[in-house]
């Protein structure tokens, strides 16, 4: 384990765990391909998350559509910085539809985990706090975007609030939450697309 470039020091296992801990039939999870799959079965393998197998920058416009299908349920999207730097346009699409259950999650260790721990755009680039230009903000572009509750999470002192936030608070919410650079073990989730849809549904739906 080492910090990012920028410093971060919060352990994205743990705070995933903390982020589902007692989800229940409200809860709908979409997880982005790789590391944010493992996260979420670590924290418990349930038949309302849809984790995502080779779908890079799909999460954030399928959680939308999940948000607008459902909206007495509420929707959590959970994913990297590799991904949502793919498909910076789908926060545009959120912030035109305004879910006020939507949330949305970025784990943010600045590595494009999956093809060889590369540095993305939101590595400082002159060692720099990411906040000072040296590397791409994604809150900024949220907010950008016009969703206006985007914010940046970066100390163990905010998970509290942070957790408080995506599972009750009034969306979309946004946030960008910096973790540290960790070689983990794989947790496995099922990897038949077909099964993992049809289990998400019957789960939300009562059938196939």
């Amino acid at each position: 384990m080492s910090p990012n470039k920028s410093g971060a020091t919060l352990q994205r296992r743990p705070l995933v765990k903390q982020l589902l801990e007692n989800a229940g039939d409200d809860l709908l999870v979409i997880a982005g391909l790789g590391s944010s799959n493992w996260d979420i079965t670590a924290a418990g393998d349930r038949p309302l998350n849809m984790p995502l197998w080779g779908s890079m920058g799909a999460p954030v416009g399928m959680g939308l559509g999940l948000a607008m299908a459902q909206p007495t349920k509420r929707v959590l999207v959970i994913t990297g910085d590799g991904d949502m730097l793919m498909s910076l346009g789908s926060l545009a699409t959120v912030a035109t539809q305004m879910p006020e259950n939507l949330a949305i999650v970025v784990l943010d260790n600045e590595k494009f985990g999956e093809t060889g721990n590369q540095a993305t755009h939101t590595s400082p680039r002159n060692n720099g706090p990411t906040d000072s230009g040296a590397g791409t903000d994604l809150a900024m572009i949220a907010r950008g975007c016009g969703i206006a509750d985007a914010t940046t999470v970066r100390e163990s002192g905010e998970v509290a609030e942070l957790v408080k936030d995506v599972r009750t608070k009034k969306g979309p919410v946004f946030r960008l939450v910096k973790v540290m650079v960790e070689k983990l073990e794989f947790v496995m989730p099922p990897q038949d697309g077909a099964h993992l849809k049809d289990r998400f549904r019957q789960a939300l739906l009562g059938h196939p």
